[in-house]
């Protein structure tokens, strides 16, 4: 957790850590993702000394939601969701097509 915070963003931060370690997240993503969603919205609060415009900008993180994440009209590549069926060891993924990978990592 960044210097300076408070026990709100403490909270914050755990909650988002063990969220993203329930959807499957390594340990490391999962603190990346809580810091970076904290550190974000301690910049749009004005509790940080400094902010980008980016993170002042936009809708919040949680607003958000990942929509980045999966942009485009045809959502995640195949390589995102051989990489997620990997991660769920799902049987079979090195041959299956893009549409088997996605019907298997739901």
């Amino acid at each position: 957790m960044p210097a300076g915070s408070n026990a709100k963003r403490e909270r914050q931060y755990e909650h988002i850590k063990d969220s993203a370690k329930d959807r499957g997240e390594s340990d490391k993503r999962a603190k990346e993702i809580a810091a970076r969603t904290v550190n974000k919205d301690r910049a749009r609060s004005g509790e940080s000394k400094q902010a980008s415009k980016t993170s002042k900008k936009g809708p919040s993180p949680e607003h958000r939601g990942g929509k980045n994440s999966h942009s485009g009209s045809k959502g995640r590549t195949k390589e995102q969701l051989y990489q997620d069926a990997k991660r769920q060891n799902v049987k079979g993924r090195s041959t299956m097509t893009k549409a088997e990978l996605e019907k298997a990592v739901k």
